[in-house]
């Protein structure tokens, strides 16, 4: 529970939680993203996703959640046996003869975390059920249930599309191939964030789900989800991750390790290319960007980023000042060394 992993990409979302898939810090969720209609702040729209391997008349449960005191349910972590993160992260499950892989990827420009699912060893052919936890809140903050969360979906191809509030983007959930979608809304009530009691915060949530979805797999099989903003091509999603995916920069050296960290950290959107100050808490700061852009740009021998970054930070130039942080919208010119 206290190694956890966080990945962003260039449209600002990121996606992070515990390696054994158990979400400690309200800051966690697996699509967490910036809402342009809320002065860019981070959103957890995807808090999580629940595997359950259904074999015959026996169901094992995948996810892992705590409530109060040392309740945790469901056991997932039981059934994990191996996790990396050498590229991407990879969880290895192994459930009597099954062997079930996930691998969790982030698009580099869109709002959008593809999951993938690979049947790696198994007698017969399986089903899986899916059931998707959603938040749809501030990063910050934390969700009750309330009687104004809209709790209707609609059908895309392969899949759902639900937005519980006003003001909040469309949230995609979909598949590579054709599942079964059961409506059953409900709320799950006081998930527990031990991180956030750590440190003296709130804690505890309430989190949605509209239903669950079930497709059955075979040997040797794998199935992309994908979770955005925008409707996905449910044909084109395996070459999509497979594209993605080579992109990314194997961590073969210390200095492919810290190119790939360098490179979370340069967010572009709107025209714009700026620097986040850290994850998850902060967004761009005027002071944190000049210290850190030689070191996420030049040292790594990205010349484009770093006059990308200048150009965009000129702009905002007011009066001799460069805002020490806040949107475009609400600037905060407070600080003299920004």
């Amino acid at each position: 529970l206290d190694k956890e992993i966080l990945r962003s990409n260039r449209a600002g979302s990121y996606s992070s939680l515990s390696i054994i898939g158990c979400n400690t810090r309200k800051y966690h969720g697996l699509l967490v993203s910036p809402i342009g209609q809320f002065d860019e702040e981070k959103h957890v729209l995807l808090s999580s996703l629940d595997e359950t391997i259904v074999d015959a008349d026996k169901e094992f449960n995948l996810g892992v959640r705590k409530y109060e005191g040392e309740n945790i349910t469901p056991k997932g972590h039981k059934y994990v046996r191996d996790f990396e993160a050498e590229t991407i992260a990879k969880t290895t499950y192994r459930v009597g003869g099954i062997v079930l892989i996930k691998e969790i990827l982030l698009v580099e420009y869109e709002h959008q975390v593809l999951i993938k699912y690979t049947l790696a060893e198994s007698q017969k052919s399986i089903k899986i059920r899916f059931k998707p936890f959603l938040a749809f809140r501030n990063a910050h903050a934390l969700s009750k249930s309330n009687l104004y969360a809209n709790t209707k979906v609609r059908n895309v191809p392969n899949g759902i599309v639900s937005r519980m509030y006003e003001g909040y983007p469309e949230l995609f959930m979909q598949f590579s191939k054709k599942p079964e979608y059961v409506h059953v809304p409900d709320w799950y009530y006081n998930v527990e964030y031990m991180k956030e009691m750590d440190r003296g915060y709130a804690y505890k949530e309430d989190l949605f789900a509209p239903g669950y979805f079930e497709l059955a797999m075979k040997s040797g099989e794998s199935i992309i989800f994908s979770a955005g903003t925008k409707v996905a091509a449910t044909a084109g999603l395996k070459r999509k991750y497979d594209s993605e995916l080579l992109k990314r920069i194997p961590k073969t050296s210390f200095y492919h390790c810290l190119v790939a960290a360098a490179q979370q950290f340069i967010i572009r959107h709107d025209r714009k290319t700026e620097v986040v100050a850290g994850f998850p808490w902060f967004g761009t700061w005027g002071r944190d960007t000049f210290i850190a852009l030689p070191g996420l740009t030049i040292a790594i021998r990205d010349r484009e980023s770093f006059l990308e970054v200048m150009d965009t930070m000129v702009k905002k130039l007011s009066g001799g000042l460069f805002p020490n942080m806040g949107s475009d919208d609400d600037p905060a010119f407070n600080s003299v060394d920004a």
